[in-house]
């Protein structure tokens, strides 16, 4: 299959996930065109990493995936062992900046050209080794004999009368994870934010090295602990695409209905955390009540609050008995009548919603233009979720079966973050009551027999986002390369524009509306 009319060539990945398409560009004017005609026709930069390859004597790989209407086109560039580089894709999405410098960082594939010729900052490697050493490389070694030396980072300046600068983190006055927020304003008026992440780095791509499928699937859900379900199927995905096998409908009805359950535990979460920003403790109060007994639910029933460890490659490690579905069905009916509630109290009480109208707000363009997805996405008015059903797209099972019906809001500031929230917490007790009540007697799981060089890409419908896979297996049917990628990637910088001309005490407001991931960034 071609698209746009470009030379190369794709073939549809097997399994049964997400459509996904694999092609090759033969030079990185292939590439730098396929991406040009990809944004043109209105698609987004989903993912982009680097694989070292040359303990199969060859050089190196850039990975890029993008997501079009149809699905994701998943392009590999070969490039030579001695000083690989690619031409820089920042140009033409501007989503590439912190991955192309994250690649550069871990594996020493560089891009060149570019904006202003190009971002060379550092994005993950703060100190903690040298510029010449790329941990991601296979002759790289442990790199424990590196001192971290904290380094200086080049924020952008914005000068002008009365304007300052307001640094914030990385360490927080919360519990919440490390990141370094650079304020420009003048008076309380933010005039520009820039953020410094990669605090968490954790060398969790060269943890996977080497492992088994059963080890991959326990690091794979570890990656972000608020979105394990969605790392784990993502992975299970890439997996039984590179072995060639699919899930038992079981098991995949089991998958959506834990995923759903992390979805509705999450905007449980942040709409009380919002409540709270707010100055509204009465919500905040409510709805981390609602979510802890939601997660209490699940550690009856699955062993785990989070649910970890319960998607695996080939199906799902747990049933649910007639009692547990019943118990689900039961929780689903009270939350929704208290959420339900509280929703009216939310959109009655005018000192919060004086709080979210207009504040912090983008438009659609700018999340196209940022390749944004999930449900920042959804609350600007874009339509992309990857359960639902939409021109040229059609959801991968077992959504192409439920019907799922989108949650979107053209507004695209905190109200319509929350009221998409509230939306998604409806549905997702819909589905949870006919999936309880709909499982097929099947089996819960086959075997995933590596394939000795395999390669895979999985991609699901999180609830922050799309959360994508992507799996390499070496000469042994060992993990020779992942890539987990968060959708935060996209949504950090939409966050940067989204503060724009409003104040300082509104940020914490507006970041809480995103509710993005360091840890899935960092890696």
């Amino acid at each position: 299959m071609r698209f746009f009319g470009e030379p190369i060539e794709f073939d549809k990945q097997a399994g049964i996930g997400s459509p996904v398409w694999r092609g090759r560009a033969e030079s990185g004017a292939e590439l730098q065109a396929f991406a040009v005609a990809a944004h043109r026709s209105g698609g987004r930069l989903a993912a982009l990493w680097g694989e070292d390859r040359r303990s199969d004597g060859e050089g190196f790989r850039l990975h890029a995936a993008f997501g079009l209407d149809m699905g994701h086109a998943w392009l590999g560039l070969d490039l030579p062992a001695d000083n690989p580089a690619y031409p820089d894709l920042a140009g033409i999405f501007p989503a590439a900046n912190r991955m192309q410098r994250a690649t550069r960082d871990l594996v020493g594939i560089a891009h060149e050209g570019g904006p202003n010729g190009g971002d060379a900052r550092p994005w993950l490697r703060h100190g903690a080794w040298p510029a010449d050493w790329f941990p991601l490389r296979h002759d790289s070694g442990e790199g424990r004999e590196f001192s971290n030396s904290p380094s200086d980072y080049d924020f952008v300046q914005v000068g002008g009368e009365g304007a300052h600068e307001i640094p914030v983190g990385p360490i927080h006055a919360g519990i919440i994870e490390p990141g370094h927020f650079r304020f420009s304003v003048i008076g309380e008026r933010l005039l520009r934010l820039e953020q410094r992440l990669g605090y968490q780095h954790k060398g969790v791509e060269k943890l996977f090295v080497g492992r088994n499928l059963a080890e991959g699937a326990r690091l794979a859900g570890r990656i972000s602990g608020d979105s394990t379900c969605a790392y784990a199927w993502a992975y299970a995905s890439a997996v039984e695409a590179a072995c060639g096998i699919s899930p038992p409908p079981r098991a995949l009805l089991l998958r959506a209905l834990m995923l759903e359950r992390e979805r509705v535990a999450n905007h449980l979460g942040d709409l009380g955390a919002l409540g709270n920003d707010a100055a509204l403790a009465f919500g905040f109060a409510q709805f981390m009540r609602l979510k802890e007994d939601w997660l209490r639910l699940n550690g009856r029933l699955f062993g785990h609050r989070f649910m970890m460890d319960r998607i695996v490659p080939g199906g799902a490690a747990l049933d649910l008995e007639a009692p547990a579905l019943a118990a689900i069905v039961e929780q689903c009916d009270a939350i929704g009548r208290e959420v339900k509630e509280l929703k009216k109290i939310y959109d009655e009480h005018a000192g919060l919603q004086d709080r979210f109208v207009t504040t912090g707000a983008i438009d659609a363009d700018l999340a196209r233009e940022l390749s944004l997805s999930g449900m920042a996405a959804r609350a600007t008015g874009l339509l992309l979720d990857g359960r639902c059903w939409r021109q040229g797209y059609t959801p991968p099972p077992p959504w192409s079966a439920l019907g799922v019906r989108p949650a979107t809001d053209e507004r695209g500031d905190v109200a319509a973050r929350a009221a998409v929230r509230f939306a998604e917490i409806f549905e997702s007790l819909r589905l949870l009551r006919e999936l309880a009540v709909g499982l097929p007697d099947s089996d819960l799981r086959v075997e995933a027999p590596p394939v000795a060089g395999g390669q895979g890409l999985g991609v699901v419908e999180g609830w922050r986002g799309e959360v994508l896979v992507g799996v390499a297996f070496d000469g042994e049917g060992r993990l020779a390369r992942v890539h987990p990628h968060d959708p935060s990637w996209q949504a950090w910088p939409a966050l940067e524009h989204a503060v724009m001309k409003d104040i300082v005490p509104d940020f914490p407001l507006i970041n809480k509306s995103f509710n993005l991931s360091y840890s899935g960034a960092d890696l």
